[in-house]
């Protein structure tokens, strides 16, 4: 697996990454599949607060590193804050979001005793909260750096101009953007093709968040960069129907090359220039060694764009 360095810091994380929301018990259980994931060499883990409810897979990847604290060495870790539950903290809050300076300060601290892990290497704001105070967020990072809680610190689902919101008054870098994209959901990209045309419909596209992230040296993760599954071979529900055509160029390729469907379908995200870590949640350690297998495979352009085209349910402009 090629590493690579995360623009701002000195973190060196595997170009695929693995997320730990379908992460399963027991201990043991827990502990095969991550000395599994290390052996592939990937290290960067990613968790949220939220993940199980109640933070029960943080918790349950704590029990892995208290058994064996030396695993803490060889990994990147990271997790994320702002979604809170319905309910929460009391029987008639809704589920909403929250960049408060408390909240953010708060689950960073749970999430580490949570997780066992001394310190969070990157600590992500999940999705954009509509009352989001910049200069609250900016005291929090600063604080949980000074007190060596977070390294670094970065967002998830947002669009550059919330990013901009935030920097112009964080103290620190914001290093990552956390956002969904796959074959299947290709919004991102649609959108730089798609300017001045007649396509119907109002799609929140995140303009121009690649690009942006070109610009200012930021690390794009993809989130459900696999697709659930649904573009390898799962069965495609009726609801979902439009993803049949991109599941056959997915697998038509992938008989071409001799590979895995996972492997064309991680390799496809790796081609684009933005500086893409798929984060693959699967449990399957099968479907993660072919997914870590595309770090050996270029797609040719053809390749990419018939994918593209498939994804995006249309031809090109």
């Amino acid at each position: 697996m090629h590493m690579m360095t995360i623009a701002h810091t000195d973190l060196d994380v595997s170009r695929v990454g693995v997320g730990c929301m379908s992460l399963a018990g027991p201990a043991e259980k827990a502990r095969a599949w991550v000395d599994a994931v290390l052996a592939s060499g990937v290290n960067l883990f990613d968790h949220a607060d939220i993940y199980g409810g109640a933070g029960r897979k943080e918790r349950l990847f704590g029990e892995v590193l208290k058994a064996e604290p030396g695993l803490r060495e060889r990994m990147i870790i990271q997790s994320k804050c702002g979604i809170r539950s319905t309910g929460d903290p009391t029987p008639n809050a809704p589920g909403r979001y929250d960049f408060s300076y408390e909240h953010i300060v708060q689950s960073a601290q749970r999430s580490i005793e949570r997780l066992q892990c001394g310190h969070l290497d990157i600590f992500l704001l999940h999705r954009p909260d509509p009352l989001v105070e910049p200069e609250e967020v900016a005291r929090a990072f600063d604080d949980l750096h000074k007190a060596g809680t977070v390294r670094h610190f970065g967002v998830s689902n947002h669009t550059p101009v919330q990013i901009e919101l935030l920097k112009k008054h964080a103290n620190r870098p914001i290093i990552v953007n956390q956002i969904q994209l796959s074959v299947a959901h290709t919004h991102v990209l649609d959108q730089g093709i798609v300017a001045n045309q007649n396509v119907g419909g109002a799609v929140g596209r995140g303009e121009g968040s690649l690009e942006y992230a070109r610009l200012n040296d930021m690390l794009v993760q993809a989130w459900s960069p696999l697709a659930r599954g649904f573009l390898s071979g799962r069965p495609i529900p009726p609801e979902k129907e439009k993803m049949n055509e991109a599941a056959g160029v997915v697998q038509a390729i992938a008989r071409e090359r001799g590979v895995a469907a996972e492997t064309v379908l991680t390799a496809w995200l790796l081609r684009i220039p933005a500086r893409i870590q798929p984060i693959v949640g699967t449990q399957n350690l099968e479907r993660l060694k072919n997914a870590c297998a595309a770090d050996e495979l270029a797609l040719t352009r053809e390749e990419w764009y018939r994918l593209f085209i498939a994804g995006r349910g249309g031809r090109l402009p």
